[in-house]
């Protein structure tokens, strides 16, 4: 490889592969370990701004939850890109319990039927690929909770606006400043994760559904071991 090739980004992380293979492989194990610390720290960072400003709404959000849940609710869960493996995740993790003393909880990945997603947005619109699911799926006392890195997603929004419509109790996962999302009177709950940096704001979300999904499992087991009431 000559000298004259790679980005910046190839020189930076992989200098090895140039000036004729001169670099020491130290180095770029040096580099890539800085490089990884830095991300470390930027993410527990923006954990901890995250939960000293939503350690009560993330309390608020999983208790109500866990009250619909308790009542029969399903979860119908959205979100694009880096987002639609975080709903999935989260959806798996209640279909699916990781711990033996956790209750497999009804919800939905409106993001997995490819079918669906694709039909609608031929025929109708992207916009349209989560509402006309929330349409087909959602009952009053349901639960649905998308997710936006911006909190500008229209297709997210507009399908938080019909699941309220529908009686559904409306959550948001946002970044930046909330966007949209934060605004909007149609969503009952927004957590936002301030950054205007997309990888650690999808990190710092994960982070927060995990939390949600221990309040939910920790609030729906004491209601039905001890006949406790979710208020």
């Amino acid at each position: 490889m000559h000298d004259t090739e790679g980005s910046e980004y190839d020189r930076l992380f992989y200098p090895y592969l140039f000036d004729g293979g001169k670099a020491s492989i130290d180095d770029v194990l040096v580099q890539v370990r800085h490089s990884t610390l830095e991300k470390c720290r930027e993410v527990i960072a923006l954990r901890r701004m995250t939960l000293e400003a939503s350690c009560e709404q993330i309390v608020a959000v999983g208790r109500a939850m866990a009250r619909n849940f308790v009542h029969g609710a399903t979860l119908l869960a959205f979100g694009n890109g880096g987002s639609t493996t975080d709903v999935q995740d989260m959806v798996t993790e209640l279909l699916t319990p990781p711990f033996a003393d956790w209750m497999p909880l009804p919800a939905i990945a409106l993001t997995s039927d490819s079918a669906v997603i694709t039909a609608v947005g031929n025929d109708v619109g992207f916009d349209n690929i989560y509402t006309r699911q929330v349409i087909a799926f959602g009952r009053q006392g349901d639960i649905a909770l998308g997710i936006s890195t911006s909190g500008n997603s229209t297709n997210v929004l507009v399908a938080l606006e019909q699941a309220k419509k529908q009686g559904l109790l409306t959550v948001g996962l946002a970044g930046y400043d909330g966007g949209k999302m934060a605004r909007s009177a149609a969503v009952d709950y927004c957590i936002t994760a301030s950054s205007d940096y997309i990888p650690r704001i999808q990190e710092v979300q994960a982070t927060v559904y995990h939390a949600l999904l221990e309040v939910i499992q920790v609030l729906v087991k004491k209601e039905n071991s001890h006949g406790y009431e979710v208020r």
